[in-house]
């Protein structure tokens, strides 16, 4: 029955969801989800402010009212209205060294779903990455750092709907002390992750750290 296939294929999904510990594991040990960043630019990419920092002690969606879960479905756009993104996305997981795969980097404007964290919109953590720049220049994220709390992140997903995020909180980390549950754990209801590189740099280890967006299911259209 076609009902119970997809129900199979659901659960065969979750089974191979990747554990949160793995991921930080990743980002500790890691260069950076863009290793072939250039970092060569008069001007790097903005970081976060300080005051920028999320607050764990409040739930999510303490800007505006959380909305109610959606279902499994494959995003297809990322669009970021305050830092002009607007990005086709695509599935990855994790490379044959163990890396979280990032999209191709010759193509500088693709964002990448973690296919090891639930869909956008799905209750749990959803993570999207991307690049920061590449060897031409900024690339997808670039302005990731500079986001502000309140502003929205939309996936456009390939049911037709559209979830929108609202960030409460904007921060970068180093690689050696990533707070992998901080980041990933569930707050019981739709959130999500943006994550780019950040931090200073050099050309032995490229990006030292992570720029990390919090944010939380608001509205769906």
């Amino acid at each position: 029955m076609p009902g119970f296939e997809l129900a199979e294929e659901e659960e065969e999904r979750r089974r191979k969801r990747a554990p949160w510990g793995v991921i930080a594991l990743v980002l500790l040990t890691g260069l950076a989800l863009v290793r072939n960043g250039s970092g060569e630019f008069d001007v790097g990419p903005p970081q976060p402010a300080s005051a920028a920092a999320a607050d764990h002690r409040l739930p999510a969606g303490v800007l505006t009212q959380a909305a109610r879960p959606l279902p499994f479905a494959l995003p297809d756009r990322v669009r970021i209205p305050a830092i002009q993104v607007d990005a086709p996305a695509i599935p990855v997981g994790l490379d044959m060294d163990g890396w979280v795969g990032a999209p191709p980097a010759e193509d500088p404007n693709l964002a990448g779903w973690f296919t090891g964290s639930v869909s956008p919109g799905e209750k749990g953590t959803a993570v999207v990455v991307g690049h920061v720049d590449n060897l031409q220049g900024p690339a997808v994220f670039y302005g990731l750092g500079s986001l502000m709390k309140g502003n929205r992140v939309e996936i456009v997903r390939k049911d037709g709907r559209t979830a929108i995020f609202e960030v409460y909180g904007i921060e970068v980390f180093q690689k050696e002390n990533f707070p992998g549950d901080r980041v990933y754990a569930s707050k019981g209801t739709a959130e999500l992750r943006v994550i780019t590189c950040g931090g200073g740099f050099s050309q032995q280890t490229g990006y030292d750290g992570n720029v990390v967006a919090f944010a939380s299911l608001v509205e769906v259209r």
